[in-house]
């Protein structure tokens, strides 16, 4: 597909990564001509200077043979502007609008249709989803659902005392009493898609295939103290921080946010009245204590520096926090992060990517096309759905004789309506989904390349 994105800021150089590497041909309009030479270098990329927003650099960037256009410039107007103008000159074309103005959301669900838009994304409204996700079940570092929330992949370490240290994964269900499925394991930076034989050891992170229904049953019997989130503490005020407590307010959770701008800490007091507001430097130590950091269920640190986030993390966890996560823009460091006790990562620029690229595989509607991808073990493995349809290959056939690509596990089937965590014996047939996990460093396009 020929893809044009407005805007080489950090969602867009997400995108393009991400799009490159599942063989779309993309075009990146920005105004700043350093920004485009840099990546002009680093990918595969045809590069414009100029306005998104002007008809002269959509012309420059082909958008009359495009099939998508994504703004995500740092302006919520220019990209809506940006959209309006690339469907006026090319009707067919699908448009994405990166708008995270709150003031806009209403009108934009009404006047969706009139603008031509075919998705508008907002990434911090995401995050404030995902984190919100992530303190449902506090011993989670990683959640992801599949087959419409039936199924999830969940992340969760091994530390010293835990009953699965030591334990070969053909024993696991003698521990966990449920039906699940280790799909991955991350250990010192590598990842693994692990066999029966596989033993876990302390310091792993593993992600565990489950059925939804089974997760409150799972962390019991792994013998994980589940201490439930009734006080959150946020460090940071910004949009992600006001779309959160809202969620966790209306869930019957006491929220505290410090934010160091006086005239956003006024936003907030106004706009949250239920919530405590404080106005102060929430890397400040003593005001952290004074706050009550040491009774506080969750912290979430989501300053505007992924390095002030990292180390509020880490303090928090020193403290005793239990349950920690920290808004990280910048993954290209991600295999460090396991070494470092931060809890769960949240990145609302890979959220994005994430979301948006599910749109491009949508539209292609190719026979056995992925339907959902998530990256997992820091990206180091992906978690992918599929519809199986007449052009999948090995149909009706036990698991244990399907010639599965080395670093390609089978986590999950639904059938009908019906999800089950497979073992050898398990098979799939046209119009079930089917959730798989790899390793492979290739771009997987469809179900058929799971296959040898």
């Amino acid at each position: 597909m020929k893809i044009i994105i407005a805007g080489d800021g950090k969602v867009g150089l997400a995108l393009t990564r991400q799009l490159l590497h599942e063989g779309h041909e993309v075009t990146i309009v920005d105004s700043n001509p350093v920004v485009l030479q840099t990546n002009m270098y680093q990918y595969d990329v045809l590069a414009v200077q100029g306005n998104a927003a002007t008809m002269e650099a959509l012309r420059q960037a082909r958008v009359e043979q495009a099939d998508l256009l994504i703004a995500a410039t740092s302006a919520d107007e220019i990209n809506l502007l940006c959209c309006v103008t690339a469907k006026k000159m090319n009707s067919r074309l699908h448009t994405i609008a990166r708008v995270r103005n709150p003031d806009y959301t209403e009108q934009l669900f009404v006047m969706r249709e009139e603008l031509g838009l075919s998705m508008t994304i907002n990434p911090e409204l995401s995050a404030a989803r995902e984190i919100f996700h992530l303190l449902q079940f506090p011993s989670f570092l990683h959640r992801d659902s599949f087959a419409k929330g039936r199924v999830e992949i969940v992340g969760l370490r091994v530390d010293e005392h835990s009953r699965l240290d030591g334990v070969p994964l053909h024993q696991l269900y003698k521990i966990a009493q449920v039906k699940v499925l280790v799909c991955a394991v991350l250990r010192s930076g590598r990842a693994f898609i692990p066999d029966g034989s596989f033993q876990l050891k302390k310091g792993d992170r593993i992600f565990v295939t489950a059925r939804a229904v089974n997760l409150a049953q799972l962390i019991k019997n792994l013998g994980i103290a589940e201490q439930k989130i009734r006080r959150v503490l946020l460090v940071g005020g910004g949009h992600i921080s006001f779309y959160l407590a809202q969620r966790l307010l209306d869930a019957g959770l006491s929220v505290k946010i410090i934010e160091q701008n006086p005239a956003r800490a006024r936003f907030l007091a106004e706009n949250l009245p239920r919530a405590s507001v404080v106005l102060g430097d929430g890397s400040s130590r003593s005001l952290l204590e004074s706050e009550g950091l040491a009774q506080a269920n969750a912290l979430v640190s989501l300053t505007g520096m992924d390095e002030e986030n990292i180390v509020l993390s880490m303090f928090a966890r020193s403290q005793g926090v239990p349950k920690v996560v920290t808004k990280v823009n910048r993954l290209e460091y991600g295999h460090m992060f396991e070494e470092l006790d931060i809890g769960s990562i949240v990145s609302p620029k890979e959220l994005t990517s994430a979301l948006i690229a599910r749109y491009v595989r949508s539209m292609q509607n190719k026979t056995g096309k992925i339907l959902t991808l998530h990256p997992i073990a820091e990206g180091n493995a992906a978690a992918m759905e599929f519809r199986v349809d007449e052009s999948v290959l090995y149909r009706c056939v036990a698991l244990k004789d399907v010639p599965l690509r080395r670093g390609v596990l089978i986590s999950c089937i639904t059938h009908s309506g019906t999800t089950i965590i497979p073992d050898g014996t398990s098979h799939f047939d046209v119009g079930d989904t089917v959730v798989a996990v790899s390793t492979l460093d290739a771009p997987v396009q469809q179900m058929n390349d799971l296959f040898v």
